[in-house]
Order: C-alpha cells, then sequence, then structure tokens
C-alpha cells in the first residue's frame, strides 16, 4: 500500500466520522421538533375541548365588561 493510498482512505474515514455527528444532530432535532408538535398540538385540542364543554365562558366576561 502507498502512502497515497494511506492518506487517501484516512481523509475518507476523516470526512465520514465528519458527517456521523451531523447526522447525530439532525436526528435529535428532528426528535425535539417532533415532541414540540405533538405538545403544542396536545394543549391545542385540550383547549378546543374546553371551549366546547365550556362554551359560556367568554360570552360571560363580554357581559360583564360592557356591564360597568
Amino acid at each position: 500500500m502507498s502512502i497515497f493510498s494511506i492518506f487517501r482512505l484516512l481523509t475518507v474515514l476523516l470526512l465520514l466520522a465528519q458527517l456521523t455527528g451531523c447526522a447525530v444532530l439532525a436526528i435529535a432535532d428532528a426528535a425535539v421538533t417532533t415532541a414540540a408538535t405533538a405538545v403544542k398540538v396536545t394543549v391545542k385540542a385540550v383547549g378546543a375541548i374546553a371551549d366546547a364543554v365550556i362554551p359560556d365562558s367568554k360570552e360571560k366576561e363580554k357581559n360583564t365588561d360592557s356591564d360597568k
């Protein structure tokens, strides 16, 4: 094996090692984004259910403000 072949192999291995770091970061970012989206959707759904169950809450607030 010549020096050129060893240098080429080391260069490729170095580049591949750097790419794996990017892949790990991308996977972690995707996991955090997915979790944040799931929490946001859940909170919106709970808010919509609460509004459906208690529809008069906003109307009462408007009526008390106009009575003053």
